[in-house]
């Protein structure tokens, strides 16, 4: 799950260890779908069909393709030539979360990849030697490789928790890349010093599994404990979620990679500081460090009951200066939204194509 810059912005989303939780959003946000910020009288390409949640348990066609510095595994639907999307996952996820919205863009005529973040799934280091980093500015590195790779210019590039930043991170620094974004929880892009600012004790408690991963008690409790941690998470996220055990087992798979834990940690330790990146990534990290408005058309939305720390919509409007909208899902949906809402998710994307 992500972080946000400054504490004073939160929306304070309240869950207890029993999964107990209650979003507190700000009366702007009061609405199904659409925003004060939507612009008027445009109008949708393309109606998304209705879906059930968990209609769809697997993926038609997986591949493989070196990329950079990985062999990513990803997940490949619809026609060659139709408009490139990209899904991306983020943690404790995978891209199961995207196994009921890929069919339906694909249908649409879109051209779908939803590749394994590194550390997850059939995604893999091409050399022993290479640094398990997960510090944003490289992650998002991945999926411009994966692009250049799969020979796709530009895409429309969509995700939530670390997905989300990712898309976030791309828009900024490659914007030629971006067709559009859509992006769950809006403005995801942080840094080390950015996330020095103490927290009030409710946004600190929420952030409890980052606290424990900056120990190394709590890299061998995740590691001893995955399964049992995750699906915590799962839990704790997506409150008003009945996934069944076969739903999880699916994406819990992925967290076999022998570089799972590896990058998990780094990822968290590196956000408040206590993990080194790599300096060759050190101008990129500037460049986000300063919190950079993004131009390219953009999407973003929150489930109405995500038990995951967020802010609230309008904490980082002024974060997007291009066309765009901001979206509440409502129905008890948590942090997982395109697994929980894929019908949202997937007309999103497609809105988003038409900017």
């Amino acid at each position: 799950m992500n972080t946000i810059n400054k504490p004073k912005e939160f929306n304070h989303s309240r869950r207890g260890f029993l999964g107990n939780a209650a979003v507190i959003l700000a009366a702007a946000e009061l609405a199904t779908i659409g925003s004060a910020d939507a612009q008027s009288g445009t109008a949708r390409p393309q109606e998304v069909p209705p879906i059930k949640p968990g209609t769809n348990t697997s993926f038609a066609s997986m591949k493989q393709i070196n990329a950079g510095l990985l062999s990513v595994g990803y997940a490949e639907a619809g026609p060659a030539d139709g408009p490139a999307v990209i899904l991306l996952h983020g943690w404790p996820y995978d891209i199961y979360s995207f196994v009921d919205v890929a069919p339906l863009l694909a249908s649409a005529g879109y051209r779908v990849i939803v590749p394994y973040l590194r550390g997850y799934g059939t995604t893999r280091f091409l050399s022993g030697e290479t640094m398990r980093n997960a510090q944003q500015s490289t992650v998002a590195l991945d999926i411009i490789a994966l692009m250049d790779a799969l020979k796709i210019q530009t895409a429309i590039v969509a995700g939530f928790d670390w997905g989300a930043r990712t898309a976030d991170v791309m828009a900024v620094l490659w914007p030629e890349r971006c067709k559009a974004i859509v992006s769950v929880s809006g403005y995801l892009i942080s840094s080390p010093a950015g996330n020095q600012a103490p927290w009030p004790p409710e946004p600190a408690f929420l952030f409890w599994y980052q606290y424990y991963f900056s120990t190394p008690v709590g890299k061998a409790g995740y590691a001893k404990y995955l399964d049992q941690f995750n699906k915590f998470i799962w839990h704790q996220a997506s409150p008003k979620w009945n996934f069944d055990d076969a739903t999880y087992d699916r994406t819990a798979a992925s967290f076999n990679n022998p570089d799972h834990v590896d990058i998990v940690m780094h990822d968290y330790r590196w956000r408040l500081g206590l993990a080194d990146g790599e300096r060759k990534y050190d101008d990129l990290e500037k460049r986000l460090a300063a919190l950079p408005a993004i131009t390219v058309p953009a999407i973003t939305m929150e489930g109405d009951s995500n038990g995951a720390i967020h802010a609230p919509s309008a904490a980082y409007r002024t974060k997007f200066s291009g066309k765009y909208e901001y979206r509440l899902i409502t129905g008890g949906v948590g942090h997982n939204l395109p697994q929980e809402a894929p019908q949202a998710f997937a007309q999103a994307v497609i809105d988003a194509s038409g900017y």
